[in-house]
């Protein structure tokens, strides 16, 4: 599944009601409708074109794993393959398996399918709540959301420079808003570090339900990480010739966490080659709480002409 880069905000600010709008369809979104035991059947995007997001498959199969899990035990990590691009077109229908219910752990299987033919396959960990050991890395020490400018506004100033699609990607109203950290110029992109560092959360008000805000990390994680493992060869997203796409992702949930809030995703990547990008991700709360960890290998292939 492509890391879409334009999940993200509006370009002049609405008001209080819309923006709950987003949050409240995002919810939507995230939510599955079960159509018999251990069968579920996920919302397509309205207004969704072509490729679904991988986010959104991971997001809608956490959703359907944890409906045969008691509210006792909360997502701690889950591992999925992503097969086959999805088509926005079409609902998804997520079978679960109930592979072990342990004293303390809960594992499942989730298969994401459309039209027959399975696009995911994903393991999922539940757990008990329970004390001990303790330990975390600290946040990066780097700019608060506040005193930085949105994907949206930056696209903006660089509208000469980005292709029509991309820029209207951007800059239409998303639930996720994202602000990230140092240089933003996908138009011109210079050769940077393999490390970088972006502000997110949903807009509005998300609710009370602890799942729900996981599923919605679950979903923002596929953003901004696969293009980390691009940054020290100069390219982006709207370079000619390249194919992206999403090949598996990771995610610990280390924390009780609030989508809704300011988090800081941290990201960097240790090594590419053979046409893929690996990447790590850490998510820290604006008070320096690390709350999740992920991990993606993606495809990041330079077309030939």
């Amino acid at each position: 599944m492509k890391d879409d880069p334009a999940r993200a905000v509006e370009p002049a600010p609405v008001d209080s009601q819309d923006v709950q709008g987003l949050a409240d369809g995002l919810a939507r979104l995230l939510r599955v409708e079960e159509i018999d035991t251990d069968l579920y059947r996920g919302p397509r995007n309205p207004g969704g074109k072509g490729r679904v997001f991988g986010g959104q498959v991971v997001g809608q199969a956490l959703m359907a794993a944890a409906g045969s899990v008691g509210e006792e035990r909360s997502i701690h990590s889950l591992h999925a393959y992503f097969m086959r691009a999805g088509n926005e077109d079409y609902p998804i229908i997520f079978r679960v398996e109930r592979d072990f219910d342990g004293g303390s752990f809960s594992t499942r299987r989730v298969i994401a399918m459309q039209k027959g033919q399975p696009i995911l396959n994903m393991a999922a960990s539940f757990q008990r709540a329970e004390e001990g050991l303790s330990h975390a890395d600290i946040m990066p020490d780097v700019p608060g959301p506040e005193e930085l400018k949105s994907e949206a506004e930056l696209a903006e100033e660089q509208r000469g420079s980005l292709p029509d699609g991309f820029y209207q990607m951007v800059t239409r109203p998303r639930p996720i808003e994202l602000r990230p950290v140092g240089p933003w110029s996908p138009g011109n992109p210079p050769r940077l570090e393999p490390v970088r560092h972006i502000w997110f959360r949903v807009r509005g008000d998300l609710g009370s339900d602890p799942l729900l805000h996981r599923a919605a990390l679950a979903y923002a994680s596929d953003m901004a990480l696969l293009g980390t493992s691009m940054q020290p060869h100069g390219v982006s997203w709207v370079s000619p010739g390249l194919q992206s796409a999403s090949l598996d992702h990771a995610v610990w949930f280390h924390a009780p966490v609030r989508m809704d809030e300011w988090l800081l995703y941290s990201t960097d990547s240790p090594w590419a080659g053979s046409g893929r990008g690996y990447n790590r991700g850490r998510l820290f709360t604006q008070d320096g709480r690390l709350v999740a960890s992920t991990a993606q290998e993606g495809l990041i292939r330079i077309r030939k002409k």
